[in-house]
């Protein structure tokens, strides 16, 4: 099954793709991505492969490919393991799977990878257990990847329109210095500023003087241009 599945991305790989990508992704030498390899898939060609084998892929088949070097092979398994804990109506399975996402969280290491899974498994399960002590361990880890997954799971909470977990979450790791964990926080912000613009304010009011540029940023790309230049020029 492995060997079939990389085949098949290979077989989807195009070469400038593939010289791109450890651009993109920050794989040069120094950057948080550091010796990523890459084959050139598309995400959309991914999502292909993972549609035709996600359910008949077993976990420990997963593991083998999440812990593969290539970049497209590691997205790929993250997402059949995506499908699988949203197709299953079972509480044991998604258990597993929730298990199985944390102890393999060292392959999950950049912002894709995190993104396009985190807040579909890990996410989900807080929320429906209302359960935070998985997001706050993770917030409180000296590791850029997992506090990313903290922030960014919250986004199942904030689609739904619960909020404080999120900002929680925001204010424990506002400081960090790595540029990518301001992105997630003025992501998570602006995500709650579309669900809610009133509560967006209020926790800028309090807050932008002292955030990040790049998080002030992405937290008030939605809003009308006035607001906008308001918060950028410190007139709130």
């Amino acid at each position: 099954m492995i060997t079939e599945i990389k085949s098949a991305l290979h077989d989807l790989s195009v070469p400038e793709k593939a010289a791109f990508f450890p651009r993109f992704f920050k794989a040069g030498r120094g950057e948080y991505a550091e010796g990523d390899e890459f084959i050139g898939v598309a995400v959309p060609d991914q999502r292909k492969i993972a549609n035709e084998f996600w359910n008949r892929i077993s976990l420990k088949e997963l593991g083998s490919l999440l812990s593969s070097k290539i970049h497209e092979h590691r997205h790929c398994a993250l997402l059949m393991l995506v499908a699988k804990f949203e197709k299953t109506k079972i509480p044991e399975e998604k258990e597993e799977i929730l298990i199985f996402y944390l102890q393999n969280k060292q392959h999950i290491n950049n912002w894709d990878l995190v993104d396009n899974s985190c807040y579909k498994i890990l996410g989900r399960h807080c929320f429906e257990n209302q359960d935070d002590r998985i997001l706050n361990k993770l917030a409180n880890e000296d590791n850029l990847w997992s506090k990313r997954m903290a922030v960014v799971s919250t986004m199942y909470h904030v689609k739904r329109g619960e909020f404080e977990l999120m900002k929680e979450l925001v204010l424990k790791n506002l400081y960090h210095p790595h540029d990518l964990m301001h992105k997630a926080n003025g992501w998570l912000l602006r995500e709650m500023g579309i669900k809610d613009e009133h509560e967006l304010f209020q926790f800028l009011k309090t807050h932008y003087h002292n955030m990040p540029r790049t998080t002030l940023r992405y937290a008030i790309e939605k809003l009308d241009e006035d607001m906008r230049q308001d918060f950028l020029k410190g007139r709130i």
